[in-house]
This record gives structure tokens, sequence and C-alpha cells, in this order.
């Protein structure tokens, strides 16, 4: 009986412990790749990238399709959302390793709009305040 309860015990304990089983998590969000650091963006997160071949791989996909060249673009990933822990990121609670692109497509919404000032526009309050008493 003293037998059988001490399997039992070290079987119990065997199977109770945590196995850590990463499972990548499906991302849909907007990437983009400046330099050496990368972000993916969604709705209601931002990861930072943790650069690697298939983070290079995906900016090579992204790359045509950027309207600009700090333009974010649309991507499905499968990646290992990790907790910072000082991996030169350290402006991002939580970083993601891409182990998967499923796709890449084209950004839907217009570019924002630029206004480009002439140089005539550009008065002193001084002058304009002159112009004001005359």
């Amino acid at each position: 009986m003293k037998k059988l309860f001490i399997l039992f015990t070290l079987s119990l304990a065997l199977f109770s412990c945590k196995s850590k089983n990463e499972e990548p998590t499906l991302i849909r969000g907007e990437f983009i790749l400046i330099d050496d650091a990368a972000v993916i963006m969604g709705n209601g997160f931002i990861y930072g990238v943790i650069i690697n071949d298939i983070t290079h791989e995906l900016a090579k996909k992204v790359a045509p399709l950027q309207r600009e060249e700090y333009d974010m673009v649309p991507v499905v990933i499968k990646g290992l959302i990790k907790p910072n822990e000082g991996n030169g990121l350290e402006e991002w609670k939580e970083i993601v390793e891409i182990t998967e692109i499923i796709g890449v497509s084209a950004p839907t919404s217009e570019l924002p709009t630029k206004i480009k000032s002439s140089p005539q526009d550009h008065t002193s309050s001084s002058e304009a305040d002159q112009e004001k008493e005359n």
C-alpha cells in the first residue's frame, strides 16, 4: 500500500508540472521595419518585433506595397508573443518573434493629406500688424 501511494504521488507530481508548450499566435496588424527597428500594430496592441531572417523576408514582401517610406502595411503572421526581457527593444512591454508569414496585403486607407505652404504665406506678425493699422 505504501509503494502504491508513493507511485501515485510521484506520477501525480510528474504529470501536474506545466509543460512550456509555446504555440505561435495568429496576429493581424500593420507592420513596418525601419533601419534596425520593427513594429507590428493591431487593434488594441502594439509589439516590438525581434529582427530575424523571417522579419527581413516580411520586410521584402512589404516594401513594394509601401506608398511612402514610413507607410505601415497590413500583414497576417504567426508569432511567439513574449514579455520583453531586455532584447534591445526597451520601448515595448511585449515583443513578438515572427515564426511564419501568412499574408501581406496593400494598405487600404488613403495617405494623410499634406499641406505645403508657399514662401509668400510666411509673414511676420509685425508685418501683419502694420497692415492692419493701415
